[in-house]
């Protein structure tokens, strides 16, 4: 079985982003379509001084030195064509085109500058992401996962939503949560969160001391971010999951205040308990922290965790997205319990419901115990 993170794309980028390599085809179609209206329509109508669009366009798409050679071109085929076709223009004309070149090449120097600006903070994100939403290797911790998140800001890549799988001595434990709010004070307080998970969970045997491990990383987190000069204290809905390695067919899970996990199966889909645990962060305000549950997991059952990108997704016509409904087909499905397709499908419907302009991060994580390979019988042949 395969286990995968954040490398499935998410929304597809701009046109000018994805094709920007081509750019130069743009201005130079101008350039041609400039020259052969000139060429086609008679002599009355002189088109030649629409040459002063050719390096405007270019310094909107091309980089620097495109644009000077268009901004060349446009004013060295200014009076070629003029002679050629014998169009008299005024010199207003031809000082527009003059401008029109003298005005694009250092618009597109700062385009270029800003261009690679934005370049430099997606690497940094891109280095953000990796921290907070690590890749997970193939078997990590003895189950089969794979997760996906789909940023609603394309150039940022990362938000607060977080998740998780982690190889621990008791068993693999995983957690997928959203902090409130946006912007680098979410992505810190996610952060802060999945740095106390790794290490609490690891050493700690007991569930609920992980979940008060959580909470308190998250109170400090907010005193740090207060002293710092925030305004707003942060909380964040979560799940932990733990599937115990002494006891394949339970699992343990600890829910604050998040959507419950759905579990899909031979025997369809069904919904774990609704947790009735408060957010991280407000454990104090509820009286305490939310109750560590045991239940019961199919061996061929497969659990899937997701932010409420994927619950509160609408389309144009403001309906929201149908989890349960996509999840009842998907179950009806050959090979849907595989952790890597369910999340590939749940990403592709959420994505084609929004026409893909998500408006929330949307994180899945699908996690499931691999299936026992039948016995061989003894003395069998090769």
């Amino acid at each position: 079985m395969r286990a995968r993170s954040v490398e499935e794309p998410g929304p597809r980028l701009p046109v000018l982003i994805r094709y920007g390599h081509r750019s130069w085809l743009v201005p130079l179609a101008v350039l041609a379509a400039v020259v052969g209206v000139d060429a086609a329509t008679p002599v009355t109508f002189a088109s030649v001084s629409w040459l002063a669009m050719v390096p405007v366009v270019a310094a909107g798409l091309c980089g620097p030195a495109a644009t000077t050679l268009f901004a060349l071109l446009a004013v060295v085929a200014y009076p070629a064509l003029d002679s050629i076709w014998s169009k008299s223009q005024g010199i207003e004309d031809f000082l527009l085109v003059i401008a029109g070149a003298a005005v694009s090449v250092p618009i597109s120097i700062f385009r270029a500058r800003a261009a690679a600006y934005v370049h430099h903070l997606q690497g940094t994100a891109e280095t953000t992401r990796q921290v907070v939403l690590r890749p997970v290797p193939p078997g990590w911790g003895g189950v089969d996962s794979a997760a996906r998140y789909l940023a609603a800001d394309v150039e940022a890549r990362v938000g607060g939503d977080f998740y998780d799988v982690l190889a621990t001595p008791f068993g693999a434990r995983v957690i997928l949560g959203d902090v409130q709010g946006k912007g680098l004070p979410a992505v810190s307080a996610a952060a802060a969160l999945v740095g106390c998970f790794r290490e609490a969970a690891f050493h700690e045997a007991d569930l609920a001391t992980v979940a008060s491990w959580l909470e308190e990383r998250l109170h400090r987190q907010n005193l740090l971010a207060e002293r710092l000069g925030e305004q707003e204290e942060r909380f964040a809905t979560a799940v932990v999951v733990w599937f115990p390695a002494d006891a394949p067919g339970e699992v343990e899970v600890v829910n604050f205040g998040h959507d419950s996990p759905h579990v899909l199966g031979p025997a369809g889909v069904r919904q774990l308990p609704p947790g009735n645990g408060a957010p991280l962060g407000l454990a104090q305000l509820a009286g305490g922290l939310p109750e560590v549950r045991r239940l019961s997991l199919g061996p061929e059952e497969t659990v899937l965790i997701v932010s409420d990108g994927v619950t509160e997704a609408r389309d144009r016509t403001g309906a929201f997205f149908a989890l349960r409904d996509h999840l009842e087909r998907l179950a009806a499905r050959p090979g849907a319990v595989d952790p890597g397709r369910l999340v590939d499908e749940v990403a592709a419907e959420v994505l084609r419901h929004t026409g893909g302009r998500l408006t929330d991060d949307t994180a899945l994580l699908a996690v499931r115990t691999p299936p026992v390979a039948p016995a061989v019988p003894a003395g069998s042949a090769d």
